[in-house]
Formats: structure tokens, C-alpha cells, sequence
């Protein structure tokens, strides 16, 4: 039978509740902004067949999705069974177990335990959020996007179903358990190992790394070291104009004072620079699939700057809609960017992750908090890069607060960041050691309006020291 009339006779039996299913299962492989466009399983086919996903020779993802969401009636379309399936998941499952298990919790809980988790989460997720006719998948997707749920992320869902449903939290026991060993068969890293990295963490020395110290830095000589990828967003009258919701929200005056200094230390650092301006959503995600798609062989590392408004666990478009951190990061994963593999990510993120001030010129803060000057985006950062190796994230400032940004002079991290930057890669200081000078110097700053201050925070998961050579 033809290929796509096999694809054909599958669709006709998914009903839309299956499809939701479906969808979710593909989250990781398809952007939840992508998905917006499938209304059908027909749809949905054919992204998966345009990722690679779906071919003549090779039907096992969707075998493995019809598995999952319990259609086993439909596997005999593809010429298998159950048992088949179950075999081949064994040794290359597509679906991440992190998705199963969320699939899985979904289908087990009643409707009354539904309106019970919408109650417990409304501390966490405005009610405007919580609509009377969401699903459990629904809510998993919005806890995702404020980041408050992620494969490592698991203690606002496992308190939820401490109180509803044991059941519940015991299978996601089981995962972490399962995760736990996973990491550790995959990770091989000897204590011995671990105890040198810390050490050098540790280690405050202005030297280059000697000939000794070469396998603890990260090569960093290749010319240009890499991409310097800088998102900057300024002009937001668009989501003005197409979401209520943002109808206060600001332009982003001084950004653009952060964009060229970002430029020009890059550049001096031997980046190659490229500055994309007032991006939407979708471009996004379009901008940062692009740079994970080329090919980083001759490079040392790859660095992205977003500067933009945004919410908890997530940036702006201009148009308004959300990307989430965890996303983009994402991207770069080793096995969806192999050739960065082994290699610094490094990501500066200028915007809030709250609305509350660190007590302690006009200035604007990066959201659409209205003070008489201040604007905020929040995002919590735990989930914000892949749980692996070789990540640095930068953060302007600690979860549930604002940053600060003068509509002249830019923002007080990205300016303290390219100045010391500037002034301590020549010489020859690690760049974990910079970002600790950043949090000194930022945090000794104090809006003169309101007795705010800010306090940068790096999250990172890095094997080697990380320098940038000027030379």
C-alpha cells in the first residue's frame, strides 16, 4: 500500500481528543507556536514528515506515538503489534520519558482531582490562565511556559499530588529515580574528576590556563571563536496593537545602547556578530533553529543575547507571544546540534524574572509592569538550559525580580557585563569569574526612586574553565 495512504488510513481513526494527545507527545520535536497550525492528524503528519520524523523506510516515531497514547488497535496499519513496539522502544525510544510521564499522569486524573490542581496552582498561575474547560495537558503546558515545570522541575507538581492523588506522585517518583540512573549511565564522570573541575572552578588565578591546565579550559583559538548571536527588541507596538493584555506595554528605549556594546565587545573578542532587530515570536524560533542547523566544526563556541520584554520562563516577540527560554536553549542540546557538542553555549539573558524589588536619571526595568518608569519580564531560570553539559546562562538578575534599564545609557548588567568583559578577557580572568565581578558591581547600584537594586545570576553547567583570549 502507498505510503501516504497508509499515513491517510491512520488519520481517519484519530479523533481530536487523541490529537491532543499527539500534539503533546510532540513537544519536544515540535514548537508549541508551530502547533497552533495543525487542526488535524493529517496536518500533523506532515510536519513530522518534514522534520524527518516520518519516512517510507522508517514509520517507528509514529509507531511510538500510537503506543503511547494507547491506539494499539491502530498499529496493525503499520504492520505491527504491541509487543513489537514495546521491543524496539526498549533500545531507541523517541518520545522523552520526561513527556510520557506527563501523558501518562493526564490520562489518570479524574475530573474532580482537574478542578482540585487549577485550585492548588492558582498561587502559581494567574486564574486568568486556569479557564474552566482546560485539560491537564493544558495546564502542563502553561506551567512549562512560566517555567515552573521541566524534566529536572518536578516539586510545584509533586506538592500538587501529594495532596490530590498518591498514585500520582509516586509514578513521578519512579521517573526521577529513572532519570537519576539514566544521568548517570550517560554522564561516566569519575569523583575524582568532579572534585579537580570544582577545584579549578574554585581557582582564582589572572593566568591563561599553562600547558597542564590545557585539557581544564575549553579550546578557545579558532577564529572567528564562533557565532555571537544578539536578539534585540525595542519597538513592541505590534502586541499593542494585537494583545489586549499588553496594551501598557513599552518600547524598549535603551536597547539599543546594550546591542552596540554587546557588538563591539563580541567583536573585539573574535565573534562573528550577528544583530537581529525587533523579532517576532516565530522568528525567534525560526533565528535560533537556523544557527543550530549550521555547521560549528571549525568553531570554538556559540553565544546568544536576547534582550527583550517577557514572563516567567519566557521572552517576547514584538507580536506579543511567548517563547520559552527552555526552548531556544534547547536547540543547541548535543544531539540536536552535534557539531557544538563538547563546546561552550553561552546565553545572556537581559530581561526581569519577576516584579518584585530588591530593596536595599529615570530608569526602565524589561517587562510591562507600569511604575512611572519600569518595565518588567519573568522568566525562573532553573529550567531555563538543558539538563546537560557545557551551558552557561546569564541572567540579569535573580528570579522574581526586576533589572534595571536607563533609556540612555542601557541596562545595568549588559553595560557592567561588555565592561568588564573588556577590561578582564586580556588579562586573562575566567569569564565565571567576570560574571561574580558583575554581581558585585550591579548589585551595589541603587534606583534612586523606589531604593531598588539588582542582583545578576548566573546558572551554569559547565566541565572546564572558560576564557576569552583577546590574542
Amino acid at each position: 500500500m502507498d505510503f501516504h495512504t497508509v499515513l491517510y488510513n491512520v488519520a481517519e481513526e484519530i479523533d481530536s481528543r487523541d490529537l491532543v494527545g499527539l500534539k503533546f507527545l510532540c513537544l519536544d520535536h515540535i514548537p508549541l507556536k508551530k502547533q497552533e497550525f495543525i487542526k488535524d492528524a493529517v496536518g500533523l503528519f506532515k510536519i513530522l514528515e518534514e522534520k524527518g520524523l516520518l519516512e517510507e523506510d522508517n514509520l517507528f516515531f509514529l509507531k511510538e506515538l500510537l503506543y503511547r497514547d494507547n491506539r494499539m488497535d491502530l498499529l496493525k496499519l503499520l504492520n505491527t503489534n504491541q509487543q513489537e513496539v514495546e521491543c524496539q522502544i526498549q533500545t531507541t525510544a523517541q518520545i522523552s520519558s520526561y513527556r510520557v510521564l506527563l501523558f501518562d499522569l493526564s490520562e489518570n486524573v479524574a475530573k474532580f482531582e482537574l478542578k482540585s490542581i487549577k485550585f492548588m496552582l492558582s498561587r502559581k498561575i494567574p486564574k486568568c490562565k486556569l479557564e474552566d474547560n482546560m485539560t491537564l495537558i493544558d495546564i502542563f503546558i502553561e506551567m512549562e511556559k512560566r517555567g515552573i515545570l521541566g524534566e529536572g522541575n518536578l516539586d510545584d507538581l509533586k506538592a500538587v499530588c501529594d495532596v490530590i492523588d498518591k498514585n500520582l506522585l509516586e509514578k513521578i517518583r519512579k521517573y526521577e529515580s529513572n532519570r537519576v540512573e539514566r544521568s548517570t549511565e550517560r554522564v561516566p564522570m569519575e569523583i575524582q574528576d568532579v572534585e579537580e573541575m570544582m577545584n579549578d572552578l574554585q581557582a582564582t588565578s589572572g593566568d591563561f590556563p599553562g600547558e597542564k591546565d590545557q585539557d581544564k579550559a575549553y579550546k578557545m583559538s579558532s577564529k572567528p571563536r564562533g557565532y555571537c548571536l544578539i536578539i534585540n527588541n525595542f519597538d513592541f507596538q505590534r502586541a499593542r496593537k494585537e494583545k489586549p493584555e499588553h496594551q501598557n506595554i513599552r518600547d524598549r528605549k535603551g536597547t539599543d545602547v546594550d546591542a552596540d556594546a554587546l557588538k563591539n565587545t563580541f567583536k573585539e573578542l573574535h565573534f562573528e556578530i550577528v544583530h537581529l532587530q525587533d523579532r517576532t515570536a516565530e522568528q525567534i524560533h525560526k533565528d535560533l533553529q537556523y544557527y543550530r542547523d549550521r555547521n560549528h566544526d571549525g568553531k570554538d563556541c556559540f553565544i546568544c543575547c536576547l534582550l527583550s520584554h517577557g514572563d516567567r520562563g519566557t521572552i517576547y516577540g514584538i507580536d506579543g507571544q511567548e517563547v520559552a527560554i527552555k526552548d531556544l536553549t534547547s536547540y543547541f542540546s548535543s544531539s540536536k546540534c552535534p557539531s557544538l557538542a563538547g563546546k561552550p553555549k553561552v546565553f545572556f539573558i537581559q530581561a526581569c524574572q519577576g516584579k518584585t524589588i530588591q530593596s536595599g536619571i529615570t530608569l526602565d526595568t524589561d517587562s510591562e509592569q507600569q511604575r512611572e518608569s519600569l518595565e518588567t519580564d519573568a522568566f525562573l531560570q532553573s529550567e531555563c538550559i538543558p539538563d546537560e553539559a557545557d551551558f552557561l546562562l546569564g541572567m540579569a538578575t535573580v528570579e522574581n525580580h526586576i533589572s534595571y534599564r536607563h533609556p540612555k545609557e542601557g541596562t545595568w548588567y549588559i553595560q557592567s557585563l561588555c565592561k568588564n568583559l573588556k577590561e578582564k578577557c586580556p588579562r586573562g580572568v575566567a569569564i565565571l569569574d567576570i560574571l561574580t565581578d558583575v554581581n558585585s558591581e550591579v548589585s551595589q547600584k541603587i534606583d534612586p526612586n523606589n531604593k531598588g537594586k539588582q542582583m545578576p545570576q548566573p546558572k551554569y553547567t559547565l566541565r572546564k574553565k572558560l576564557f576569552f583570549p583577546t590574542n
